[in-house]
Formats: C-alpha cells, structure tokens, sequence
C-alpha cells in the first residue's frame, strides 16, 4: 500500500468537500493547477481512480469514499496541532458560515472568542446576508436558517428557540393612543421588514400580530428596525435576546404577543461526514443551550 501524507490527503479532502478545483483551491489558499496536480500524483500513487471528471465537477469514486475517513483521521490530528506564529492566514482552514443578521451578532459577541480559542486553525467566514447564496452551489458551509430544509441531500438539527416581542420606548407609549389589543396597533407608526425582502416565512412577524398589520417604517435590516424603534420613532417586533439590553425599551403587550422562533443548522450531508465540522456543530448547539435564558423571555415577566 501506498505511504500517505497529509500534505496530499488536504488536497483530496477539498475537492471532495467543494467538487470543484477552482473551490478547492480557494479553500487551500493555491491554483486550481497545483490542486489538480495533486489529485493526478494522489491518484498515480493509489493506482486508482478517486474522481469521475464530468460537468457538475468531480464526483468522488467508491474508492475515494473509502480513503475520506482516513483522510479525515489525518485532518484531525493536524487540528489539534498548535498555531505557529509564522503560520500566514493561507494555512488556515477557511468555515464559512451564512447566518441571519440577528444571530450574527450574538455568535460575533458571545460565541466567537470561545470559538476561535476551541478551533485555532479554522478561519471562520460569517455571511450575513443568506438571502443572496445559494444553497445548492455549496456557497457557505454551515447555514443558520429560520426554516429547516426538508429536501435534497441536506441535514437540519434545531440549535435554539427564541421569542420576539412588540417594543417602543416609554416616551413615544406616552405621546400615543393607548395600546390594549393588537388591532390598536392601526392606530400607530409601526417598523418592520419591507415585505418583498422578507427572505424567510419565519420573518413575516407582523401578519401573526395581526392579519391587517402593515410596517409603515421598513427595512430590510433588524438593526435599522432596532434603531428606528430606540429612537422613538414608532412600534416594532424584535428577538428578546437584542432588544432587553435596552433599558429605554418597553414590551407592548407582553401577554398578548409573543413570538416563538427556531434557529436551524443546515449544512450538506457530506460535511456532517467530516469530524471537525461535526465538532464545530456540536460547538454551536452546546454554546446556544448554555445562553437558552438569554434567548427566551421567561413566562409572566
């Protein structure tokens, strides 16, 4: 049997993983020339074919399913070895990562240093804007969606829950009309997300307040939402866990309205066959169940 190297397994392991050189090259931080060369002296050396070549990109053989876990036994190992200071951002391991703005900023405040200091040698790369990948061309690896994805050759697993209420600040409640049911809400200035941007059923908060609901103040952002509403500028729904870090903030009629979300992680069903990208999710599961108060508000409060 061949003698292996890692040097030549991370190569195998990025095409495998993005079924295209060009992907695998970003990925490794190389051309597609020098990964292709790879593939062909990886091949040379097993005398075996480990892709089949065809438009879509390159599909693994069943002699290359056999070798992934190998591979993947190496890749781990090399993991676990310390970051040198001369190590150039190239030899990181780029994890991209598409997520809603909301989470995006709970994973960059309160999950990120933690991961970083559990995953030295991933680089991880947050796109906050999932609305404009595209699931089946592979564009992020991890993707933390409102939704499960029911089809295809993807994995979902529920991360947390978390609740949404009606805020204003104390100063616009007073300059307005009463608020004791939500049909009062006609009445008012209400901020939400402009209706043709809403990317995600999970998202169309206002029609479950009410069904004549409309945002008068839209944006395609929960933070310009946030601000809008901070400043007093009308009524909005926001996630719990961003809007009670503001005292100036008040809940709207916090028995009558309460909105509960999920956060899912999707991700495609080859990943979930590699162990540190198992690790990673089980990272992101564990570290949201630790924050679960923060994420709900508590019944009755």
């Amino acid at each position: 049997m061949a003698t292996l190297s890692w040097d030549d397994l991370q190569f195998f392991l990025a095409v495998v993983r993005e079924r295209q050189l060009s992907r695998a090259a970003r990925v490794l931080g190389t051309s597609h020339v020098t990964v292709s060369r790879r593939i062909d002296r990886l091949e040379q050396a097993l005398d075996t074919r480990l892709f089949e070549r065809n438009p879509r990109g390159y599909e693994p053989t069943p002699a290359s399913l056999r070798l992934i876990e190998t591979a993947e036994r190496m890749e781990e190992a090399a993991l676990q070895l310390p970051l040198d200071r001369g190590v150039g951002p190239g030899q990181l391991r780029p994890l991209r990562l598409a997520m809603p703005e909301g989470f995006a900023s709970l994973f960059s405040t309160h999950l990120l240093p933690a991961f970083i200091a559990r995953f030295p040698q991933v680089m991880p790369e947050m796109i906050t804007m999932p609305q404009v990948l595209s699931l089946s061309r592979r564009e992020a690896d991890i993707w933390i969606t409102l939704d499960p994805v029911t089809s295809g050759p993807y994995r979902s697993q529920r991360l947390a829950d978390y609740t949404l209420h009606l805020y204003a600040t104390a100063d616009y409640l007073r300059s307005r009309p009463a608020v004791t049911a939500p049909a009062d809400l006609g009445r008012h200035r209400v901020v939400g997300y402009i209706e043709e941007m809403i990317f995600a059923p999970g998202l169309d908060y206002l029609r479950e307040v009410h069904p004549s609901l409309r945002a008068t103040i839209r944006g395609s952002s929960i933070f310009n939402q946030l601000a809008a509403v901070r400043a007093g500028l009308g009524v909005g729904v926001l996630p719990y866990y961003m809007a009670a870090k503001y005292p100036e903030l008040r809940i709207v009629l916090p028995e009558a309205v309460r909105l509960t979300r999920s956060y899912w992680l999707t991700c495609h069903r080859d990943m979930r066959m590699m162990r540190w990208v198992e690790a990673v999710i089980d990272f992101l599961a564990g570290a949201l169940h630790d924050r679960g108060r923060e994420l709900e508000r508590p019944m009755g409060i």
